[in-house]
């Protein structure tokens, strides 16, 4: 077992884990923050993304001690103080999910993807999600609330 010491949506958490604990199990199993998904456990499908260090990544692909002394951000902790973060106002109002399984990667990917670029255009939308799968739609609807998104910063 490690130590394990990191913030999570704001909150100092500290728990001993197995050394090879993926951080998408640590924060589902340990934490009880269900809203990062576990769609394909190879790092294809991108629904359990999070922001480590403020940058958006595949918690399937990292372990949880690796993670330590991190600030973490799951899409439970986006909203402040009980308003909707703009990409999931987006989402809400654009109809840019479906079933919403992959909406909560989707959302937090987008964040980086809005923090490097305020302003994409529609193909730099879709470049800057092509490491997240919908199984639902055709995408544009997942655009079109980006886009709001982008308007509403």
């Amino acid at each position: 077992m490690a130590q394990v010491s990191m913030t999570v949506n704001g909150k100092a958490r500290k728990a001993d884990v197995a050394p090879r604990m993926l951080l998408a199990h640590f924060l589902r199993e340990h934490l009880r923050l269900t809203g990062t998904h576990i769609g394909c456990d190879t790092s294809q499908c991108g629904a359990c993304t999070v922001l480590i260090d403020g940058r958006s990544a595949k918690s399937c692909t990292v372990f949880a001690v690796q993670a330590d002394g991190s600030d973490i951000k799951t899409i439970e902790g986006l909203a402040t103080d009980g308003r909707l973060h703009p990409l999931q106002e987006g989402f809400w109002e654009q109809h840019g999910l479906q079933c919403g399984f992959c909406t909560p990667g989707m959302i937090m990917a987008a964040v980086t993807l809005l923090q490097d670029n305020p302003t994409p255009s529609e193909r730099q939308i879709r470049e800057g999600i092509s490491g997240n799968f919908c199984r639902c739609t055709g995408y544009q609807h997942i655009v079109n609330a980006i886009q709001h998104a982008a308007t509403k910063r």
